[in-house]
């Protein structure tokens, strides 16, 4: 873990390393992706079979063993306990309400001069979701990246999800449910993407995939893409915390470990403008590692990747925030408000004393797919747009075509376009 000032005269070269911190997987997987892709491309739910077989350890006796039925869906849930099914609801309650308000209006500007001019939002007509299994099973992904896609209107929504030994989660299955899934199916890693992007004889291809997943989902995604849409590639998560010397160390510290128990890849940032407060809150995070269940993997990621960078005022933090562009921003400042105005760059923001970050992974509303690696300079977090296109159209009458069709005859003849100039002309 780093512990820098902003007047240590080597404070430049720190923060630069920061911001440089190569926290991506160098595990290269890009050739392997590629042969999964091409055998499921080639032979299609053949591929799939033989692949689940070999990767997710069980062996499914045709393709329709691959498809989880609305019987088996339903018996699944009976095995959730009802507090759980409840807060699931609330969850998916705040997330539709949050991103029904995102839903944008079409647009007609008249035309004075005989030129309509118009823009139509239409939806997405398959999209397909891919959800981890096995061990890291989480249902809050599955509310936050279908839900965004039904209140869209998507039609179709394909979940693929692995199933180590056969095995499915039921609150994964409660969540799908939930949140509109249409159907559901066994299988997992690059394959899965590939049948979704390029369809098999049992499983048709959609328009656009997202979710998260591993080094090979990831690489499956971004050699897809072309042929589909993607969310993104997302990298390790990330918190940047700005916090005042009136803030609970111990609050702090678990903020700042609810991010790095994620991966040990990932990266929590304290921003402070109290030095004692600092060493306060490093001291209470190193005893949360002492207790917490993900100790080993949250250890690992607080000592590579982890900082407390000490300001001598706010303006200060604000730059560097706005350097940083994190995923997660948390402000637990008197007016949280006023320093969020100053801040450009930042995937999700967190107000006041009372917001944790983790609130927003759940139930909070707006969507927890955000992006990674200072990206949020130029990228946004999962919305309904990401399930939403654009056509614009225009219509034009005569005295319209007249107004404007001249200058049109003019431009394509500079570019050297006969055919572009007569198309209007000939109309004249």
């Amino acid at each position: 873990m780093q512990f820098i000032r902003t007047s240590d005269a080597g404070f430049e070269a720190a923060f630069a390393a920061i911001l440089e911190d190569g926290r991506d997987t160098t595990t290269r997987v890009d050739a392997a992706v590629a042969e999964i892709i091409q055998a499921v491309r080639s032979e299609g739910d053949a591929a799939l079979l033989r692949l689940t077989s070999r990767f997710d350890g069980w062996t499914p006796g045709d393709t329709i063993a691959l498809q989880v039925t609305a019987a088996e869906i339903d018996a699944a849930i009976t095995t959730v306990e009802p507090g759980l099914l409840e807060a699931l609801d609330l969850a998916a309650m705040r997330i539709e309400a949050f991103h029904r308000a995102q839903m944008p209006a079409d647009l007609v500007v008249p035309g004075a001069d005989g030129v309509a001019l118009g823009l139509r939002w239409n939806a997405l007509d398959a999209v397909g979701l891919y959800v981890p299994g096995g061990k890291a099973a989480y249902p809050s992904s599955v509310l936050m990246n279908a839900i965004p896609a039904r209140v869209a209107g998507v039609a179709r929504l394909a979940m693929v999800v692995p199933t180590p030994g056969g095995a499915l989660n039921p609150l994964v299955l409660a969540a799908a449910r939930r949140a509109g899934v249409t159907e559901v199916w066994r299988i997992g890693g690059a394959q899965a993407v590939a049948a979704l992007a390029w369809g098999t004889q049992s499983i048709a291809p959609v328009d656009r995939v997202v979710g998260p997943g591993n080094a090979y989902v990831a690489e499956a995604k971004r050699q897809v893409f072309g042929r589909v849409g993607i969310d993104s590639i997302a990298g390790p998560s990330e918190v940047l915390i700005l916090a005042d010397g009136n803030n609970n160390p111990a609050h702090v510290a678990m903020d700042l470990m609810a991010q790095a128990e994620h991966d040990e890849a990932a990266q929590s940032i304290l921003i402070t403008d109290d030095a004692a407060f600092a060493e306060a809150v490093v001291r209470e995070v190193e005893k949360a590692l002492l207790t917490l269940p993900r100790r080993a993997i949250a250890g690992e990621s607080w000592a590579k990747h982890g900082a407390v960078i000490l300001v001598r005022n706010w303006e200060e933090a604000v730059g560097l925030t706005n350097r940083l562009a994190p995923e997660h921003l948390q402000i637990m400042t008197p007016d949280p408000q006023a320093l969020f105005a100053r801040i450009r760059h930042a995937g999700a923001a967190f107000l006041g004393r009372y917001t944790p970050e983790a609130i927003g992974d759940y139930v909070a509303g707006p969507n927890h797919v955000l992006p990674t690696g200072r990206t949020s300079r130029f990228a946004s977090g999962l919305s309904v747009y990401d399930f939403l296109k654009r056509t614009t159209w225009v219509e034009a009458d005569a005295a319209g075509l007249a107004a404007i069709g001249p200058a049109a005859v003019k431009l394509a003849e500079a570019e050297g376009l006969g055919a572009h100039a007569a198309s209007v002309a000939i109309r004249l």
